[in-house]
């Protein structure tokens, strides 16, 4: 008689993850406007940006956005906090910007007690949720599913960002990549934090990566200046929602000793308190003016999330990742012993109406195995797993078939 169903023990079965990881590099070139071939049109006017009627975010393709072959790469938009100094009820979409900030704050950081939008918690500086520094105005690049995956593999996140100030490029001929800053989770991988209801998430850190060297001091930290190779914490990464909350104090510029803005005191751009983000002088597309130190706030107050996301955007020379797949897999180890399985169980495989055998009585019986089909404790066929070939199975043979269930 055919043995046609086999139970599966403890002992058959066992779980694996495996994660499975992807170089994800995106251009500055196409961040920053590869598509807008017509230079007359306006910064945001790219094929590859779409912009909204809300006004709140706008979203950056690898292509044209209207193409069938585009892909979604991130979202970007900024905010600020309702203990900012920046933050008026005469700024231009004040109540956006910082419901923005709060909507990203309550699902990332979560509330200091209670649900109520009074208790949500401001991005902390170091992760450690206490009284320390906050990073109360900021911009997010939310990056799609599509290329993070599951989740950005710690460690292995690089942002390089133009900080030249406009003068500076007018002055010297240069361009926004003259001088530039690299942000990255170094300590990501053994460094991260586990105290957001969104996950894990890890601290971003500026060095110097070309040009911020005027003599020798490569940023600022408000009270003391800091060399090259040195990092300071400018943002937060979180690794499962694929958002990158970065300081606006990026952008900060530094007092001169003069009035023509020619001799710098000790840098061109560097990192000021994020507790009071400029982003003076992000270009002079971006909105703000660079007339007068401290006069580029207007950028921040007096901008639409658009131009503010357009000038960052303008600023971004390279992004790097690698992103994460998790697989998980069940393996069943279907075991078919000497006396197992030697009989076809296909019901058409017939011969005058009797299960076809062998043709002689004394031949042995002879099958072969060409599928494993999986069932639940009442008979209903779950998975079925082809052999690539069939296996001749007889008396004198036991096989042991690995199946994998990935999920």
């Amino acid at each position: 008689m055919a043995t046609v169903f086999k139970n599966l023990t403890n002992s058959d079965i066992t779980t694996t993850r495996t994660l499975l990881h992807e170089a994800i590099p995106i251009t500055g070139s196409i961040v920053s406007g590869t598509y807008n071939n017509n230079s007359t049109l306006a910064l945001g006017s790219e094929s590859n940006i779409k912009t909204y009627s809300h006004g709140m975010f706008e979203s950056v393709y690898d292509y044209p956005y209207l193409s069938s072959s585009a892909n979604h790469i991130f979202d970007i938009t900024m905010g600020y906090g309702t203990g900012s100094a920046l933050s008026g009820t005469s700024n231009t979409q004040n109540a956006k910007k910082i419901n923005l900030y709060q909507q990203l704050a309550q699902v990332m950081v979560g509330f200091s007690q209670g649900t109520s939008s009074t208790n949500i918690r401001p991005f902390d500086q170091n992760g450690d949720l206490t009284e320390g520094t906050k990073i109360k105005e900021c911009f997010f690049l939310n990056f799609s599913r599509l290329l993070g995956k599951d989740e950005i593999k710690k460690g292995s996140f690089n942002l390089e960002l133009g900080v030249d100030a406009p003068w500076n490029q007018a002055a010297y001929g240069g361009s926004v990549f003259n001088q530039r800053i690299l942000i990255t989770d170094f300590s990501g991988s053994t460094g991260y934090k586990v105290n957001s209801p969104a996950g894990e998430y890890g601290i971003l850190y500026a060095t110097a990566s070309a040009g911020l060297n005027w003599g020798g001091q490569v940023l600022w930290t408000g009270s003391a200046e800091v060399i090259a190779g040195q990092r300071l914490p400018v943002g937060l990464l979180y690794y499962q929602t694929g958002i990158a909350v970065i300081s606006g104090s990026v952008f900060n510029a530094q007092p001169y000793d003069n009035v023509a803005k020619t001799t710098p005191q000790v840098a061109t751009i560097g990192i000021l308190d994020p507790e009071l983000a400029s982003s003076s002088f992000l270009g002079s597309n971006f909105g703000g003016s660079a007339t007068a130190q401290g006069s580029g706030f207007n950028a921040i107050t007096g901008s639409s999330i658009n131009t503010i996301s357009n000038g960052i955007r303008n600023r971004i020379y390279n992004i790097s990742f690698n992103n994460t797949t998790e697989l998980n897999s069940t393996i069943y180890f279907c075991r078919a012993n000497h006396n197992d399985f030697n009989f076809s169980a296909n019901p058409t495989y017939l011969s005058s109406s009797k299960i076809r055998v062998k043709n002689v009585s004394t031949d042995a019986p002879l099958s072969f195995v060409t599928s494993v089909g999986l069932y639940s404790p009442d008979n209903e066929l779950l998975a079925v797993a082809k052999l690539s070939e069939p296996l001749k199975k007889s008396p004198e043979t036991e096989l042991t078939l690995r199946v994998r269930l990935d999920y």
